[in-house]
């Protein structure tokens, strides 16, 4: 009932109570001057009893309903997703097994129940400061879904009531705490004497490479769409023919991310952007100190990690003796067992796709879209870290490129990446000749 008809149906009633006792007006000044109130209410006829009562049945359903002429952008907050949600993870949560509880998060939310509580705990103390008007594992959960179905804010706005600006902001908000406050817990360098230990004792059961901590690669993340007034469109358009930005990972046998890094629009090529990463000056600097050297036929062997052709040969980073398998018997050994390694990253880049789908068609704003990527990487790796079962791995498309050229300032570098490789390759087919 709209409030004309409201108003209307209220004279009415006036109207009929006075018609039915016009000695009793509502609109009289004059009250009884003493009586009891049971003296008072029986002194009156049944008439202002049975307006009133009706009256206040209208004017509580006059104001419990919405006006209909208030915008859906305006409105508040839909009570309907968030108790449903509420009666998931508060009143229900505890009486459901735990594999069925965790495949239903899972198939929501991307991960399991655990998982979601640790995220909503390490971030929640940060959503506070932001006086965020709904809870914080609510929000979570939203941005979660998001990610892992890869929905527009659009969408996301419609099933939960709210402004499609307010998902956007909640989406910048949680996205930018998890690259931001959680990326140093969850990506590290490994550094420490033990994870050190493990990660290379790891590869070397898998490669028979000795020291070998980690494998990089880049893969190009697709843009929905570019800003209108961009400059530089064309700067993004990658090799595979689409608008994209460039990612960069280094991964561990675990397949758990310990360095990522996204700077270049998908034009950029695989060694420029190596380039123009952290990590490189680090490890050209000398400043990432690994703790471990294996002798291998009388060279001291530092860690190291593996890439493609289409990274630079250094001292710390191995690449193929070439792509196409046509090297001697011990160059195609060392190739064999180097693509082995790679594989690892190849099939995290895969996970990361196929569990945050947001990442197939990213769909937010370029200036948002690095803490987005980054955001998914630290999401990857609790999960990794937490065993969470694998989805299907999102197919990436074929590498292509040529082994770029070496740099001044990476000549010597260069020649003793070189020769390592060398060494490695001669020691890997003399062991695997005596089996």
């Amino acid at each position: 009932m709209d409030q004309s008809s409201f108003l209307l149906m209220l004279s009415n009633l006036l109207h009929l109570q006075n018609h039915l006792d016009p000695t009793s007006s509502l609109f009289s000044d004059t009250t009884p001057s003493s009586g009891s109130p049971t003296s008072i209410l029986s002194s009156c006829s049944a008439a202002p009893l049975l307006f009133f009562t009706i009256a206040s049945v209208l004017s509580y359903v006059a104001s419990s309903r919405p006006s209909s002429s208030s915008s859906s952008s305006s409105a508040s907050p839909s009570d309907h997703p968030l108790s449903s949600f509420r009666a998931l993870s508060t009143e229900l949560i505890w009486s459901m097994d735990p594999p069925v509880r965790d495949a239903q998060w899972r198939s929501s939310y991307g991960l399991s129940y655990p998982v979601f509580t640790t995220v909503v705990d390490k971030l929640k103390p940060h959503i506070a400061l932001s006086n965020l008007s709904l809870p914080s594992d609510y929000a979570v959960a939203m941005v979660l879904s998001r990610l892992s179905h890869g929905l527009s804010a659009n969408t996301l706005a419609r099933r939960h009531n709210l402004d499609p600006y307010l998902v956007s902001k909640i989406t910048n908000m949680v996205t930018r705490l998890l690259a931001t406050k959680l990326y140093p817990e969850f990506i590290k360098i490994p550094v420490s004497r033990r994870r050190l230990l493990d990660t290379t004792q790891a590869f070397d059961q898998l490669t028979s490479l000795p020291n070998l901590c980690g494998a990089i690669d880049t893969t190009a993340i697709k843009l929905r769409r570019l800003p209108s007034d961009l400059t530089d469109a064309s700067s993004y358009q990658s090799r595979h023919g689409f608008p994209a930005i460039q990612l960069q990972v280094v991964a561990d046998h675990k397949k758990i991310f310990w360095d990522v890094c996204v700077k270049a629009p998908g034009s950029v090529d695989d060694a420029t952007h190596f380039r123009d990463c952290i990590l490189y000056s680090r490890l050209m600097s000398g400043d990432v100190v690994w703790d471990k050297v294996v002798n291998v036929r009388g060279h001291s062997v530092r860690p190291y990690i593996v890439g493609d052709w289409c990274f630079p040969l250094l001292s710390f980073l191995l690449t193929p003796f070439s792509g196409d398998g046509r090297g001697n018997p011990a160059h195609n050994a060392f190739d064999a067992a180097l693509m082995k390694g790679r594989s690892v990253v190849v099939e995290a880049i895969g996970l990361l796709k196929g569990r945050w789908k947001i990442l197939q068609n990213l769909n937010v704003g370029l200036n948002h879209a690095s803490q987005t990527i980054v955001a998914c990487c630290v999401l990857h790796n609790l999960c990794q870290i937490a065993r969470e079962p694998e989805p299907s791995l999102w197919k990436e498309p074929e590498e292509s490129g040529s082994p770029p050229r070496v740099l001044e300032s990476e000549r010597s570098l260069y020649y003793y990446g070189e020769n390592l490789r060398q060494t490695l390759a001669d020691d890997l087919h003399q062991r695997l000749s005596s089996r």
